[in-house]
């Protein structure tokens, strides 16, 4: 007896991992991103005299922290962009010729699968969204 595959693409177990990759790697960016602000916000605000330490010139060891949030969020955004295309779009794709093939098989050659045949958005780098 033939196992019936998922009828939509929610039940499908490759879909619950595709969710599960993307949900680990978006709490660890938040706990790193918000952690590095919130560390500095409160050494800001309890060790003022450690923050106000120059480092050359004008230049003190808080205003280099602060300036360092945007490397931290650089750093996120490339890392993100990274884990997406090497762990997370692989899986989508693989789903989606999966889909397509047994919505080819159940006989409906004739209707391409949602978001098929449709054109590509703008700005999407040749990916459609589902």
């Amino acid at each position: 007896m033939e196992q019936t595959p998922p009828s939509r693409i929610s039940d499908h177990p490759e879909f619950h991992s595709l969710r599960r990759a993307q949900r680990r790697f978006g709490i660890r960016a938040t706990m790193l991103s918000v952690g590095g602000f919130l560390l500095y916000v409160l050494l800001s605000s309890f060790v003022p005299a450690v923050m106000n330490q120059p480092l050359f010139g004008r230049l003190t060891l808080g205003l280099t922290l602060g300036l360092g949030q945007f490397a931290v969020m650089g750093v996120t955004a490339w890392c993100y962009v990274r884990h997406m295309r090497t762990r997370v779009d692989p899986l989508a794709r693989g789903l989606r010729s999966r889909l397509y093939e047994t919505e080819s098989r159940r006989g409906r050659a004739g209707a391409p699968p949602q978001g098929a045949g449709q054109p590509l958005q703008h700005g999407t780098r040749g990916s459609r969204a589902w």
